[in-house]
């Protein structure tokens, strides 16, 4: 059976992002019309815009981040077809940490030994071939692995009239933990219809559903030493 080969060059345009040009690291795409970035590209486009940097569709008029989402299968592809590309990404975020002063989150230090574990030092950074391994990969990082997360304390105050405060406010959970967790946790504590009713907000900026408390704390709590402080309110137009 012939098999033809494919060279990377031929399909950059499908793994690398727009905004920045490199290859995709945290992939997320955009929901309404399925375009994916880097995701502290795409954030940090979104800050002062509202649109898809592709096909300029208006993702949402007022809350485009929440409108986005992490695409697992994406950025699963990227790091198969780019040798070595995980375990350097791991490598950044390591650096990155340490020169900030914070310790290095688990997942990150997760991500390192998930890269290793899939590279064949016979092979000169090809992946290997077995189906267990392969299927892990797949997945993400190893499930049940205690380095995969690292514990945030947060701290959940409601700065509206309108709804009663958590009588547990202080919460600890893992950094991997999104906003939208976050949103359901507090709506089944305070017996709401729908977590679709609140914001969760810091330092006055509404979240996205999809940030992840790693996000948050390292663009919008980095050099705090207390725990995360976060408010919850009922959206906008229910006020």
């Amino acid at each position: 059976m012939l098999t033809r080969k494919i060279k990377l060059w031929d399909i950059n345009a499908h793994i690398t992002c727009r905004l920045c040009g490199g290859y995709l690291i945290d992939a997320t795409t955009v929901t309404e019309c399925l375009h994916t970035f880097c995701r502290s590209c795409l954030v940090k486009y979104l800050e002062e815009n509202n649109t898809c940097p592709t096909c300029r569709i208006v993702i949402h008029q007022s809350h485009p981040l929440q409108y986005i989402g992490h695409d697992r299968t994406m950025q699963d592809i990227v790091y198969k077809l780019v040798p070595g590309l995980q375990e350097a990404e791991a490598r950044n975020q390591r650096e990155f940490y340490r020169k900030l002063g914070l310790e290095v989150p688990g997942d990150a230090k997760g991500e390192a030994c998930s890269a290793k574990q899939h590279l064949d030092p016979h092979r000169d950074g090809e992946t290997k071939a077995d189906d267990s391994s392969n299927k892990e990969h797949l997945q993400g990082q190893p499930r049940g692995d205690p380095r995969c997360t690292s514990p945030v304390s947060i701290c959940l105050e409601c700065n509206s009239s309108k709804l009663r405060g958590l009588k547990r406010k202080w919460i600890r959970c893992s950094a991997q933990a999104t906003v939208l967790h976050l949103k359901k946790f507090i709506a089944k504590k305070l017996n709401l219809s729908s977590f679709n009713e609140l914001d969760i907000l810091c330092n006055e900026e509404i979240l996205g559903k999809d940030h992840t408390l790693k996000f948050v704390v390292v663009t919008r709590w980095r050099f705090k030493k207390a725990p995360l402080l976060l408010h919850y309110r009922p959206k906008m137009d229910l006020l």
